[in-house]
C-alpha cells in the first residue's frame, strides 16, 4: 500500500534497479522512497496484522459452531463397528458487556495501528525532505565554489599582469596564488560534500549510494497551508491530526476497555447450547443389519468464575494500572507535541528572517566584490583588500544557500508538527 499521496510516477518503482536518468522533483521522489522503503513496508504489515485481528474480533459476536465423527471396533464375538457423529452449536447470550469491551479494545488497538503507520510514513517523508533540500544546497554550494575559483584565477591573471608592468610586488602574486589555491580546496570539498548528500539521498531511496541522481530546485511555496496561521491555530490543528497524538488516545482507550474486559471476566455469562448426535452400529459385519440412532439436545447454560487462584483479580488490578499509565503517556505526548509546534513554528519564523538577513548581506559582499576589484585593477586597493571581498563573498553565497534551503526544512518541520506534511506537499505546485 502507497501512501495516499503518492502520484505513482514510477509505475516499476518496487523493481527498479536503477535511479531514473530525467530530472526529477520533489513528489517523485518521495513517490520513490514511500514505493521502495523497508521501513514504510514494515509499518504496513504491523497495520495489516492489526487490521486482521480486528476483523477476526467479530467473532464474538457469532455463534461457535463444530462437529465430530468417529467410528470404532468393539473387540467381541459379534465384531460390531460403531459410527458416530455430532453437531454442536453455542452462542453467547449476555455477559455484562465484556464482548463489547473485548471487540472495543481490538477496534482501538488497530486505529493506534493506523495512527502508527500514518506517523512512520509523515517522519519518512520529513527525513526526504531533508536530504532532498540538503543535495540541493550541495550542489549551490559547488556551484558558488566554481563561482569563487573564476574570481580567483581572475585575480591572480591581474596580479601577474600588475607585476610584470612594475605596479604591484611580487606579494601580491604570492597571495593571489593562496587565494587561488584556497578556491581550487573549497571546490573540492563543496563536491565531496556533494557526493555525501546525493549518497545519503540514494541510500532513503534504497538505491546504490554510486548512482548519480538530478533533482530539481523547488519554489519557495511549500508548506504554504501553514504560513498564514499563529502558533494556537497550529497547535488546535496539531491535537486534530497529528499521528501521535491520536496513537496515543486510541492506545488509552483500548486500556480502558481492557480493565473493564478484566473486571467484567469476574461476572457470569449466559449461553445458548444446541447439540445433535447421529450413532450407527452394524452386527455381523460391514453395512449389515445397520442400527440408526439420533438425539439432540438444546439449552442454556450459565457460567461463573469463582475461584481462579486469585488470577482474575491480579489481572485486573495490572489491567487498570496499565490503563493509569496509558494516561499520563497521553498527557506527556500530548505536552511533547506542543512543544514541538511551538519549536518548528519559531524555528520556522527565525530561519524567515536569516534568509532576509542573508539576501542582504550576499547583495552587499557581491558589490563590495565588485568594487574592490575594480579598484584594485586601478590600484587603489590592495590584493589583501580584494582577498577579503572575495572571501566575504563566499561566505555570503554559502550562508544564503544555507538559509534558503533550511527555510524549506523548517516549513517542512511545521507541516510535520501539526501532522499535516503530506497536505503541504500536495500544496507545492
Amino acid at each position: 500500500m502507497c501512501f495516499p499521496f503518492c502520484a505513482h510516477a514510477f509505475s516499476d518503482c518496487a523493481t527498479m534497479r536503477h535511479i531514473p536518468k530525467q530530472e526529477i522533483t520533489l513528489t517523485e521522489v518521495i513517490d520513490l522512497g514511500l514505493c521502495r522503503n523497508p521501513n514504510t513496508a514494515a509499518a504496513y504489515a504491523s497495520l495489516q496484522s492489526a487490521r486482521f485481528t480486528k476483523n477476526a474480533a467479530h467473532s464474538y459476536y457469532l455463534p461457535s459452531v463444530s462437529g465430530s465423527a468417529g467410528a470404532h471396533r468393539s473387540h467381541t464375538e459379534d465384531d460390531d463397528w460403531n459410527y458416530n457423529a455430532s453437531l454442536s452449536a453455542s452462542y453467547l447470550i449476555f455477559d455484562f458487556g465484556k464482548r463489547e469491551s473485548d471487540f472495543a479494545q481490538t477496534l482501538a488497538t488497530y486505529r493506534a495501528a493506523g495512527f502508527d503507520y500514518d506517523e512512520t510514513i509523515q517522519n519518512f517523508i520529513y527525513s526526504i525532505v531533508g536530504a532532498y533540500y540538503a543535495l540541493l544546497n550541495m550542489d549551490a554550494n559547488v556551484l558558488s565554489a566554481k563561482s569563487a575559483l573564476t574570481v580567483a584565477k581572475t585575480a591572480k591573471e591581474t596580479a601577474d599582469k600588475k607585476y610584470k608592468s612594475g605596479a604591484v610586488a611580487r606579494a601580491d602574486v604570492y597571495k593571489a596564488d593562496t587565494t587561488l589555491a584556497s578556491s581550487e580546496l573549497a571546490l573540492e570539498r563543496a563536491k565531496n560534500n556533494r557526493e555525501i548528500a546525493k549518497g545519503n539521498l540514494l541510500n532513503i531511496l534504497s538505491f546504490s549510494t554510486n548512482e548519480s541522481i538530478k533533482i530539481k530546485d523547488m519554489p519557495a511555496s511549500f508548506g504554504s497551508t501553514a504560513e498564514s496561521k499563529n502558533i494556537d491555530e497550529l497547535i488546535s490543528v496539531a491535537q486534530k491530526q497529528r499521528p501521535d497524538l491520536l496513537k496515543a488516545k486510541s492506545q488509552t482507550n483500548a486500556a480502558w476497555h481492557r480493565r473493564n474486559s478484566a473486571f467484567l471476566k469476574n461476572l457470569p455469562s449466559i449461553s445458548v447450547n444446541a447439540s445433535v448426535e447421529t450413532t450407527d452400529t452394524t452386527v455381523g459385519g460391514m453395512f449389515k443389519d445397520m442400527t440408526l440412532k439420533t438425539h439432540g439436545s438444546i439449552g442454556f447454560s450459565a457460567s461463573m468464575p469463582i475461584f481462579t487462584g486469585f488470577l482474575n483479580f491480579y489481572n485486573a488490578r495490572s489491567a487498570s494500572a496499565d490503563y493509569e499509565s496509558t494516561k499520563y503517556n497521553e498527557e506527556n505526548i500530548s505536552n511533547n507535541a506542543m512543544m514541538d509546534v511551538f519549536t518548528a513554528y519559531q524555528n520556522y519564523k527565525t530561519a524567515q528572517n536569516v534568509l532576509i538577513q542573508t539576501q542582504t548581506l550576499l547583495k552587499s559582499a557581491t558589490e563590495n566584490e565588485r568594487v574592490t576589484s575594480g579598484m584594485y585593477k586601478v590600484g587603489r586597493a590592495t590584493m589583501l583588500d580584494w582577498q577579503t571581498a572575495q572571501s566575504e563573498l563566499v561566505d555570503a553565497r554559502n550562508q544564503h544557500n544555507s538559509a534558503k534551503y533550511d527555510l524549506f526544512i523548517k516549513r517542512a518541520a511545521v507541516a510535520l508538527a501539526i501532522g499535516d506534511i503530506k497536505n503541504g506537499l500536495k500544496d507545492n505546485k
